[in-house]
């Protein structure tokens, strides 16, 4: 038999809720050895002992001299993050694996799920037993508001993006929400869950299961019926907005410096200006803290160039130049479901010990979701990033829970992990790698740095040399972008060697 032990990081990298006071101090040194030998950016280290995997398991359990890591959560989150680089850094050449400009999914529209999937297999094993309910509480808020702090400064306007060197923003119009922002939401929705809702119940079959984890089901039916209810019966009046002259003439509006009204006055609709999402942002965070180019600005109604950027069409209507938040209050609700999807593949690790089990029964987890969203989606529930539907909810967790399985019983099953080492080291530093990369801090860094004019810098004479060699715009931006995750791949790896961790 084999067992799942976590440990955190949390100051000198020691394990979450870890009471020391009656542990040995031979025990102890080896456990401090353990964890320097790896980590993850604040997430956790799940651990399979191998001596219990021993058909003599059922003797004196030896003390535990070596413990081998189970890589697949990191290969998974690494493999998240260098999904996101690739869409956000190729998707203009590629628009077919950009954001899907409202309804669909398209590759681009699995990075975040899979964030939030794998937070929540972490959090059932951080969590796996929790001695005291009020401590882990205040280490999970305090976790969550220094994410939440984190992303509004990556996300709020404070860093100039790629070919803007303006830094700086007006606290007047700082965006409030963002991926690690929905992050923490979810975090803490399924930690709390985690802390709370568990009944002390031995799992010993599928009944003592669902008893022991009934409570966190019936509030995941309440938080998708409650989405559900406000996404098709909240009653959604007309509105106003004023267009920067900025905005108007970056997508070169028709419409110049104005107060455009959008008419609504309309219940259940899921279109770009009068759904319940946007409305419910714009009365709790205000119009100038959303997003203010958000991706319907690609649809047909909004871009001769559908589903790339471009001008407006000389019909647009005025709803095309409107914020939008694609990170919203009521769409990061349905996003914390996906977060407790994960914590359900989370518990299979923990009360289920065979590997090749663990695998069956994800793998029959995911099939129904990915029928389940599919089935919404011709009932009429199509798929939406930016609203995070019902379908698309169930359509991406199940996609998130499969590969999942298909890593897991390559890496810890089957042991085949060099193929996939440059993902691991990127998942046990996400966070740095996300924060440099993927936020685009290191190559606007660079690009602080030109000579005569700002477009003579190293990124971009980088990415035109590959289009040079490539002879072609698309695929040498294509292989610019891989090059850049094999450099912070090679880059997380040497923090690994040197046991470099970056967390919150």
């Amino acid at each position: 038999m084999s067992t799942v032990e976590v440990t955190v990081d949390d100051q000198i990298r020691t394990p979450l809720l870890q009471q020391h006071q009656n542990v040995p101090d031979e025990v102890r040194r080896q456990q401090t050895a353990t964890q320097r030998g790896g980590g993850g950016g604040g997430e956790i280290t799940p651990w399979e002992d191998p001596d219990e995997s021993r058909p003599d398991s059922s003797a004196s359990p030896a003390p535990k001299q070596q413990q081998q890591r189970l890589v697949s959560l990191d290969v998974f989150r690494g493999l998240t993050v260098a999904l996101m680089i690739l869409v956000d850094d190729a998707g203009k050449a590629f628009p077919s694996i950009n954001h899907s400009p409202w309804f669909g999914v398209t590759l681009a529209d699995f990075v975040m799920p899979f964030f939030l999937f794998v937070v929540g297999v972490s959090v059932s094993l951080v969590f796996k037993k929790v001695p005291n309910r009020q401590e882990a509480t205040k280490k999970v808020v305090i976790r969550s508001i220094r994410l939440f702090l984190l992303g509004l400064i990556l996300q709020g306007g404070y860093f100039h993006g790629r070919n803007n060197l303006t830094y700086g923003v007006d606290l007047d119009k700082i965006r409030v929400m963002g991926v690690l922002q929905r992050i923490s939401i979810g975090y803490f929705l399924t930690s709390i869950m985690e802390i709370w809702l568990v009944n002390h119940v031995v799992v010993d079959s599928a009944m003592a299961f669902v008893r022991r984890y009934y409570l966190q089901f019936l509030l995941a039916i309440f938080l998708c019926t409650l989405y559900m209810l406000l996404l098709y019966f909240l009653y959604i009046p007309s509105w106003s907005f004023q267009i920067s002259s900025r905005k108007a003439e970056m997508l070169l509006s028709p419409y110049g410096s104005a107060i455009q009204s959008v008419n609504c006055g309309v219940r259940g609709s899921l279109e770009p200006p009068c759904n319940a999402v946007g409305f419910i942002d714009r009365c709790v965070l205000g119009q100038q803290h959303l997003y203010q180019r958000p991706v319907y600005t690609r649809t047909k109604e909004c871009s001769v160039n559908s589903p790339d950027y471009g001008p407006l069409p000389a019909d647009a209507p005025g709803w095309c130049l409107a914020p939008f938040d694609p990170e919203g209050i009521l769409s990061s609700l349905m996003a914390a479901i996906t977060c407790f999807v994960g914590l359900h593949y989370g518990h299979i690790l923990v009360h289920f010990k065979g590997q090749v089990e663990r695998a069956i029964l994800w793998f029959f987890t995911s099939i129904p979701l990915l029928i389940s969203g599919f089935v919404l989606e011709v009932i009429g529930v199509p798929f939406s990033k930016p609203l995070y539907t019902l379908s698309y909810m169930f359509t991406t967790a199940g996609a998130s829970g499969f590969l999942l399985t298909v890593i897991f019983y390559i890496v810890d099953v089957k042991s085949i992990k060099r193929p996939t080492l440059l993902f691991q080291w990127m998942g046990m530093n996400a966070l740095i790698v996300y924060a440099l990369a993927a936020c685009d801090l290191f190559p606007a860094a660079l690009q602080g740095f030109y000579w005569r004019s700002p477009e003579n810098n190293l990124v971009n004479f980088t990415e035109r040399l590959f289009q040079s060699m490539f002879h072609s715009e698309k695929w040498g931006t294509l292989a610019f972008v891989l090059v850049e995750i094999l450099f912070w791949g090679v880059v997380a790896g040497f923090l690994h060697m040197k046991h470099v961790y970056v967390k919150l």
